[in-house]
């Protein structure tokens, strides 16, 4: 079995555009992926085929460690855009293996490791600006079955909190958990917007309403300073999905400069390395909770990680609050129901893309919009936009 063929496709989906990948091979069959950038896809679609097409042309799908061993060797500069779009190809060809084998990806994973995949909700405050208004939220996604909130309450805020923006930030997390009860998990999403100073204030009073975990709270290029927030506050630190390289996660999981980590396998090389993260986060008694703010291929990608990898707490779930078209983009497919992850059935990750829904929503141009300057507000207010 040869890749004879390699396709990419984008589709709006709101306030993302998302690119997808599909590889043919000799034989008739094909394998989808996501190579999905947030607002830079572009950028990625032109270095798929300027440099990833010839190199994955001709080999065997089968051949996972020494077609991306050599990918990731080759790349050099190392970095996002390169590492999504050897992503993007290492998960068609896990597409692709398990339709070959006639069974799905989380089988050629290791199996099933779990009886049940729990979800949290991302996206579902768009709009909210008063406690109230988060509050009221809340409550209806955890109707919808949800127990676990991921959630950023800082504004505009950048490294230092001004009394009023901590007093919004500590209200709007207590309206929240006042109106979910206390078997919810909340997860506080920073942004990476903090200084360690600020961090550790505003954890300290946030720890009274016992958050799952603190996300990002200082840059995530300085593991020292997210390891000096972790040991000075009594709950969880999460980072890990702007990290993109083997060795990156190795050093993270060697200083434990956090409790959760979140590799994002559309970005750090695609389930092969994923796997290999998961060995060192066991090795160092650290769990998993894989970023994913994209598309329904990257997710797809991520549930099956999740049901072979014990590691794993639970799966980040964005797409009950995107657009809603964006189920048709791949035939309908629902991931689940009432807070947990289906168990995949069908051979490989057991969706398709549909070409004739992805052609009726075309590429619309976005730029990020800036957390610092206001527009973040303002954007995320019409509708809906978080990571």
């Amino acid at each position: 079995m040869k890749i004879v063929r390699l396709e990419t496709l984008m589709a709006n989906c709101g306030l993302r555009n998302y690119l997808f990948v599909r590889l043919h091979t000799d034989d008739g069959l094909h394998g989808v992926g996501e190579a999905t950038l947030e607002w830079q896809e572009q950028t990625v679609r032109t270095l798929i085929h300027e440099w990833a097409e010839a190199r994955i042309l001709g080999t065997c799908p089968f051949d996972i460690e020494r077609t991306f061993g050599e990918m990731i060797r080759d790349q050099y500069q190392g970095g996002s855009t390169v590492m999504t779009a050897i992503s993007a190809l290492e998960i068609a060809c896990w597409d692709l293996i398990g339709k070959a084998c006639g069974q799905p990806v989380w089988r050629l994973l290791g199996g099933r490791a779990r009886d049940a995949l729990p979800m949290y909700a991302n996206g579902w405050y768009g709009g909210a600006q008063t406690p109230e208004d988060y509050a009221r939220k809340a409550r209806e996604v955890v109707a919808h079955g949800y127990r676990g909130l991921k959630f950023d309450p800082f504004g505009q805020a950048w490294k230092h909190l001004s009394p009023a923006e901590a007093d919004h930030a500590h209200d709007v997390v207590a309206a929240v958990r006042q109106a979910v009860g206390p078997e919810v998990q909340l997860m506080i999403e920073v942004h990476g917007r903090l200084s360690v100073r600020a961090a550790i204030e505003m954890g300290r009073r946030l720890a009274e309403f016992d958050p799952a975990w603190y996300e990002e709270p200082v840059t995530p290029h300085s593991l020292e300073q997210l390891r000096e927030v972790r040991e000075a506050l009594p709950f969880p630190m999460a980072a890990g999905e702007r990290l993109y390289m083997l060795e990156d996660f190795a050093r993270l999981a060697t200083m434990r400069a956090c409790d959760v980590v979140q590799l994002d396998l559309a970005h750090c090389g695609g389930l092969g390395l994923g796997r290999k993260i998961a060995a060192l986060c066991e090795a160092h008694d650290l769990r998993m909770a894989p970023h994913c703010s994209i598309g329904p291929v990257a997710l797809c990608a991520a549930v099956h990680f999740g049901w072979a990898t014990p590691q794993v707490m639970v799966q980040e779930n964005f797409g009950d609050f995107d657009a809603p078209w964006r189920p048709a983009l791949v035939g309908g497919w629902q991931p689940g129901r009432d807070g947990f992850y289906d168990l995949p059935e069908r051979p490989g990750l057991g969706i398709e893309l549909d070409d004739a829904q992805i052609a009726r929503h075309p590429f619309v141009q976005h730029a990020f919009p800036s957390l610092w300057d206001g527009r973040w507000v303002r954007e995320f207010t019409k509708g809906g936009m978080t990571q």
